[in-house]
């Protein structure tokens, strides 16, 4: 399978937020195929002294002692790594079998621009651990995305942003997701264990890019009916629940109402929908972790659980 994420050379990087809703999906995803329970093992990230490569490494010694660094990282402990380099259009590639040998090739820039085998690598190793877990979606570009997505909140995809670079005169990435996709990523991922990947980066930009990816991660920690929302959520999701509750049966209020009915996403995403049942009016909402819908009764203060990572929500509904 082909990372079609290469370097940009000097082709402009894509910015924002355009596959936000894919990387959300693959967190769902990656939480129903894991569980909880199994993604909570995963709360060490990769150590950057662990994955660095020095240029007077050795080539091929250094690039086994990643590779087997990020195999422990994703819990492969029987996948062995053969790793090779030629001349290819892409940044890498991997042979999927069914092991316990797995062919990775480098492009053969990375020869020479060593800091980043270890991004390269840990989005092909992550390729073999979905392999294994059976978890893909359609279509190449989905696929790439949720590759990129788990790389990065199972510890190791912090290295895919740390390859982002940009100037006057040329960029770097790696990867299917923005550089702020991948900082909203990794931020969901250091809410859940309380990290700090900030202190592991060495591009500017890539640390500017998660600053930003952080904040849009918090965004979904304070939309309403969460306790946490701000007075304008709260304000727009009371007017929201007046209307739900005066007209039972409707699906959204008029256009201008302030309409939180339905799906969204994004800045002015509102994403929690309401629903009248024969024992009363209940809210709907993706879960700020793992974006399974969550769904309660509308009666004040509630606490709910999510059924699907355990998280749980103190609520104002």
């Amino acid at each position: 399978m082909t990372d079609r994420g290469a370097t940009n050379g000097g082709s402009p990087v894509v910015h924002g937020y355009p596959h936000l809703d894919t990387a959300r999906a693959a967190i769902t995803a990656l939480y129903r195929r894991m569980s909880g329970d199994g993604i909570r093992q995963y709360d060490t990230s990769v150590a950057p002294a662990d994955v660095a490569f020095a240029d007077h490494d050795d080539l091929h010694l250094g690039v086994q002692r990643v590779a087997r660094a990020l195999v422990q990282q994703l819990h492969l402990p029987d996948a062995r790594m053969i790793v090779s380099f030629r001349e290819m259009e892409h940044a890498a590639s991997v042979e999927l079998t069914a092991g316990p040998e797995y062919f990775i090739e480098l492009n053969d820039r990375f020869r020479t621009h060593r800091r980043d085998i270890g991004a390269a690598l840990a989005h092909e190793i992550t390729h073999v651990l979905l392999h294994r877990l059976g978890l893909s979606f359609p279509g190449t570009r989905d696929n790439e995305i949720l590759t990129d997505t788990v790389t990065t909140y199972l510890g190791a995809g912090w290295l895919l942003l740390d390859a982002f670079r940009e100037d006057r005169d040329s960029s770097q990435k790696l990867g299917y997701l923005t550089p702020e996709e991948f900082g909203y990523v990794l931020a969901k991922r250091a809410i859940v264990f309380n990290e700090d990947p900030g202190i592991w980066f060495t591009s500017p930009q890539g640390y500017t890019a998660y600053t930003k990816g952080k904040a849009q991660a918090v965004r979904d920690e304070q939309q309403p009916p969460l306790t946490t929302a701000g007075w304008s959520g709260r304000h727009r999701y009371a007017k929201d629940r007046r209307y739900a509750l005066d007209h039972p049966g409707e699906s959204a209020p008029p256009s201008g109402f302030g309409s939180g009915l339905g799906s969204g996403s994004g800045d002015a995403g509102r994403p929690y929908a309401f629903e009248t049942l024969a024992d009363g009016l209940r809210v709907s909402f993706p879960c700020p972790t793992c974006h399974q819908r969550v769904r309660v009764p509308v009666r004040g203060r509630v606490r709910a659980r999510c059924q699907l990572c355990h998280t749980v929500l103190d609520c104002d509904t």
